[in-house]
């Protein structure tokens, strides 16, 4: 041992590394091929959790995607036509899906694409409708690594070169399959210079070469693809075949589920097996490990609020309008949208009006029992007439609460407090019915038929209701007269053909005589200077005949819309006489007449010319001055 001076041991020498890190481990193979061993190895990691099973959970809707054509369920029309098709080697080298979300575009267009490509269990097969499921080609594609089926998003590979690109693919043979298939998803998506440059393609493609396209919008696809392809429509899946297929569901997950349950299920898909089979994931999760029952699905779905909505309608259609806005004020506590209340109330309307045309709907198992019961007890209070009016009325306010600048609280309440108010009063048809009943017996009134023939409706309007009566009277014969008898007749030439004179005409006028060639009126200073010569033109140009127009200082007529506006005010009058409009304004206080029709009257507002009325009239009062003195006018002036 070493020894200093005085004899003393010294400690031991340190190495020369002590205190520095040590050297990282040696990576890769040694000096002699073989790796050093590591100096230290450092401990391994903690293992990932994993599931209790040990395999990550697949969704429903992955889990039970259909294999075959067999597994599809409501597309018979479409199974049928592929089976034909395979059996009879006529399949198509272009395929158009389209459909609702979920119906099963993309897996059908995934079988299609296992039934060319599939080679049997034992490697000599051709073509078939049922592909094995066990070769090679199938399981790759089934797993999505056949390197000769691809599926794109026509979302995002929507433009000329992603186009250009998949053209240049398509020139090379297979690398692993009979065919190569193209899945094209959503297809609508694709920009037009992109659906240009597909379709030589897709008219003329390679032999081994099939396209699958799929979309949601099949109108927003060029008819230029359209021709080219052949088209299938998936329909949307029956409720009751959906039922049936979430029960199987059931059954193989080992998960207890109410009829009712499964029921409403299937009703919330609206035809759709991937939105159904969705929900059905969430509810057997909501169930925790037991039973899917109609009450828990109620409370995801929301469907409590559908009961809700139900008191509503039974205290508007009540017309508790105090009630009503209690229970808004109940939505509104809950975060519900004024325009939901009001959009559930539109669906409830709707549904109480099938209710009336098919009473076999009150026994649906996919209703909750509120909509069974009190619904159908609403339905059988109501009368179609009543809810259409309900109907009218929420469609009008679901535009008030949709607004910009709008208080949407304020505003649905408005149509809440509207819609009570109308529940108490009755229907115009209500109403015509019972002024009818009530006039039959009474005496006749002072009333006269109108004048000129033809029906007469009397329109009253005060913002509160409008009701129609109709005055009969017997038809009076219109004679027979020439072209151009009356002033009238020369007016109505120029409409439609010189939209300015015959402006001036109706307005700028007094008609003082006609009579055959000649023509005397009266202008107004508002008249321009040039009207007579206007006139004689549209007459040259209208009869082929030379007229005189003469401008004559006799009083004449009032102009045609003076004529117009105090025959309006007559029939007004006339109608007022009238005892079923008269029992109108007295059932709706503060209601007016707003307007009168007489179908028999002309564009002025006027009836026809009386049969004993002479072409050659004088206008002028029997006062007036001669007319010798003034000015005629001809085309030669």
């Amino acid at each position: 041992m070493a020894s200093d001076i005085f004899g003393n041991p010294l400690p031991p020498e340190a190495p020369e590394d002590e205190g520095l890190p040590p050297p990282p481990p040696q990576e890769g193979p040694g000096l002699f091929g073989e790796p050093d061993p590591p100096a230290a190895a450092a401990p391994p990691p903690p293992p990932a959790p994993v599931a209790a099973t040990g395999t990550p959970y697949r969704v429903l809707a992955r889990k039970y995607r259909p294999q075959n054509f067999a597994d599809l369920i409501g597309q018979e029309a479409l199974v049928k036509t592929l089976r034909n098709a395979f059996a009879q080697g006529r399949v198509h080298h272009a395929f158009m899906l389209t459909g609702v979300r979920g119906v099963g575009k993309t897996t059908t267009a995934r079988i299609i694409a296992r039934a060319l490509n599939c080679i049997g269990p034992d490697g000599q097969g051709g073509p078939t409708p049922d592909p094995c499921g066990v070769c090679a080609e199938c399981r790759a594609i089934l797993a999505d690594r056949h390197p000769d089926v691809q599926e794109l998003d026509a979302a995002s590979n929507n433009g000329i070169d992603d186009v250009r690109e998949l053209r240049e693919r398509l020139r090379f043979r297979p690398a692993q399959g009979r065919f190569k298939v193209i899945i094209l998803d959503e297809v609508h998506m694709m920009s037009t210079a992109a659906f240009n440059a597909l379709l030589k393609t897709l008219e003329e493609p390679p032999p081994d070469v099939k396209f699958m396209l799929a979309t949601t919008e099949l109108r927003k696809v060029p008819t230029t693809i359209l021709s080219r392809c052949q088209t299938f429509h998936l329909r949307r899946v029956p409720q009751d075949q959906l039922m049936a297929h979430f029960q199987r569901i059931c059954g193989l997950e080992a998960v207890p589920a109410e009829a009712e349950a499964l029921a409403m299920v299937a009703r919330a898909a609206d035809g759709s097996v991937r939105d159904g089979l969705s929900i059905l994931d969430q509810a057997i999760a909501m169930a925790g490990g037991g039973g899917v029952t109609a009450e828990a699905v109620v409370d995801m779905l929301g469907l409590a609020e559908r009961g809700l909505a139900v008191s509503l309608m039974e205290a508007l259609m009540a017309g508790d309008a105090a009630a009503a806005l209690a229970l808004s004020e109940q939505a509104h506590a809950r975060g519900t949208d004024p325009g939901v209340v009001l959009s559930d109330l539109l669906e409830l309307t709707h549904l109480l009006s099938r209710m009336k045309s098919v009473p076999a709907l009150r026994k649906d198992p996919a209703l909750p029992e509120a909509e069974r019961v009190r619904g159908a007890q609403l339905a059988d209070r109501l009368s179609i007439p009543v809810l259409a009016r309900c109907w009218q009325m929420l469609l009008k306010g679901m535009q008030e609460v949709a607004q910009d600048g709008v208080d949407r609280r304020a505003a649905a309440e408005m149509v809440l407090i509207r819609i009570a108010h109308v529940a108490e009063l009755p229907t115009p048809g209500d109403l015509v019915r019972r002024l009818t009943e009530q006039g039959a017996g009474a005496p006749a009134g002072p009333a006269a038929p109108p004048p000129g023939g033809g029906g007469l409706r009397a329109i009253a309007g005060g913002g509160a209701a409008m009701a129609v009566a109709q005055a009969v009277a017997a038809p009076v014969e219109a004679v027979a007269a020439p072209v151009v008898a009356t002033y009238r007749d020369i007016a109505a030439l120029a409409h439609g053909r010189k939209p300015m004179l015959h402006a001036h005409l109706v307005h700028s006028v007094h008609p003082v005589k006609v009579t055959p060639g000649r023509v005397e009126i009266r202008t107004k200073p508002d008249a321009p200077r040039d009207l007579a010569q206007q006139i004689t033109a549209l007459l040259l140009e209208t009869t082929g005949t030379r007229w005189t127009v003469a401008l004559s200082n006799a009083e004449g007529e009032p102009t045609l819309a003076d004529q117009g506006r105090a025959a309006e005010q007559d029939r007004r009058a006339l109608a007022r006489t009238h005892p079923l409009v008269q029992a109108v304004l007295e059932a709706f206080p503060g209601a007016t007449i707003e307007a009168v029709r007489d179908a028999s009257l002309d564009n002025y507002g006027l009836p026809p010319p009386s049969a004993d009325s002479d072409p050659g009239r004088d206008f002028a009062p029997p006062d007036a001055e001669p007319a010798g003195l003034d000015d005629d006018i001809s085309p030669e002036d």
